[in-house]
């Protein structure tokens, strides 16, 4: 099993910066680990591995890009992917909720969806398909990424600099944020009882597979 405190110092700025672009508006980056990738990045800044300024500002503009990216696609092509067959992920209910979620939500939608995993990546995608305008999503995609791309590595550093040896204690707070940032994520899937059915279909779908 790997350890992130040991990848990041491989991969670099270049490789975090590639990690958060991919899972802020990317489909293939719903499945990474954008909280815990973060601070433990800020954490070994506090080491002198990683310069805070630095990775602060290419987190930042690798989540406001990734975003964008998102918002487009989604603006583009996203109705075509919801004219498909449907799908646990692209289900056509979910264009017109996304309609009816981002005209009544959008600014805080964006921000909050910033915190919760894979609702980070379909995010601003959703957004793009609801034709939610662009200069608004912007506006919040900047107050979300700075919220996200660097408030969470600066308590990643501020925590490393703050408590003696707390690299004891990385792997237990690294999990506690995975549990904490996953739980909205989860609960808004199985709030409703479409949603739910459609969960355990697709898992009993993936269990006939093997």
């Amino acid at each position: 099993m790997f350890s992130l405190t040991e990848l990041l110092p491989v991969i670099g700025y270049a490789g975090i910066t590639v990690i958060v672009f991919a899972e802020s508006g990317l489909l293939i980056g719903f499945f990474l680990p954008g909280d815990s990738l973060l601070f433990t990045a800020g954490f070994l800044a506090s080491q002198g591995i990683f310069n805070i300024f630095v990775l602060a500002a290419l987190s930042f503009v690798a989540a406001v890009a990734g975003d964008s990216v998102g918002y487009w696609f989604g603006h583009r092509i996203g109705r075509k992917i919801f004219q498909r067959e449907n799908s646990i992920l692209f289900h056509k209910d979910n264009l017109l909720r996304a309609e009816k979620f981002y005209e009544k939500h959008g600014g805080k939608a964006i921000i909050l969806a910033r915190f919760m995993p894979v609702i980070r990546t379909f995010a601003p995608i959703l957004a793009g398909v609801g034709a939610m305008q662009y200069k608004k999503f912007l506006t919040f995609n900047i107050v979300g990424g700075a919220l996200w791309a660097v408030g969470v590595p600066l308590a990643g550093y501020f925590l490393g600099t703050l408590i003696p040896n707390v690299d004891k204690y990385l792997v237990p707070i690294v999990l506690g944020i995975i549990i904490v940032s996953v739980m909205p994520s989860l609960i808004h899937v199985l709030r409703t009882k479409e949603d739910r059915a459609r969960l355990m279909a697709a898992l009993r779908t993936l269990l006939r597979r093997k």
